[in-house]
C-alpha cells in the first residue's frame, strides 16, 4: 500500500505530465498555423509521450493500491514569437519537470517507498534524454539563426520522427 503523502505527490506529477501534454499540443498547434508541420508533427509526439508519462504514473498508483485524484489542467500559452522561443520553453520546461520528478525520487527516499524508487529511476534517465533533445534543438536552431539558412531542412528533419 502507498502511503497518502507519496499517493497526493503521484497525483499531483500526473497532473504536471498532463499539462505538459497540453503544453505540447498547443507548441504543435502554433507550428501547423506557421506552416511548418516537421516541427508541430514533432510537438505532437511530444505531447503523446507526456500522455504515456502521465498513464504510467496513474498505472502506478493503482497497482499500489492509491486512488489516482484528477484536477483541472491549466490552459497553456498559445503564442511565441519565434521557433526558439518555443523550444527555449520547452527546454526549461522540462527542467521544471526533471525538478519535479528529482522531488519526487527524494520523497521516495525518505518515505522508504522502495517501488517508488524504483519506478522513478525509468523517468529520472527520461529526463535526461527530454533535456538533451530540447537542447540539441535550440543549438541547431542557434546555427541556422547565425547562417539564416536551412529552417525547413531542420522542419523535415523534426517530421521524420518516429513514434519510438
Amino acid at each position: 500500500m502507498i502511503s497518502k503523502t507519496m499517493q497526493d505527490a503521484i497525483n499531483e506529477q500526473i497532473n504536471k505530465e498532463l499539462f505538459s501534454a497540453y503544453l505540447y499540443l498547443s507548441m504543435a498547434t502554433y507550428f501547423e498555423d506557421k506552416n511548418l508541420p516537421g516541427f508541430a508533427h514533432w510537438m505532437t509526439l511530444q505531447a503523446q509521450e507526456e500522455q504515456e508519462h502521465a498513464m504510467k504514473f496513474y498505472a502506478f498508483l493503482n497497482d499500489r493500491g492509491g486512488r489516482v485524484l484528477l484536477k483541472a489542467i491549466d490552459a497553456p500559452q498559445t503564442e511565441w514569437k519565434a521557433s526558439m522561443e518555443v523550444f527555449k520553453e520547452v527546454l526549461a520546461h522540462e527542467q521544471l519537470v526533471t525538478a519535479s520528478i528529482n522531488a519526487l525520487y527524494e520523497l521516495a527516499l525518505k518515505e522508504k517507498d522502495y517501488p517508488a524508487q524504483f519506478m522513478l529511476q525509468w523517468f529520472i534517465s527520461e529526463q535526461v534524454e527530454e533535456e538533451k533533445n530540447a537542447s540539441d534543438i535550440i543549438s541547431q536552431l542557434e546555427l541556422i539563426d547565425a547562417h539564416g539558412t536551412a529552417v525547413l531542412m531542420l522542419d523535415k528533419q523534426l517530421g521524420k520522427r518516429s513514434e519510438d
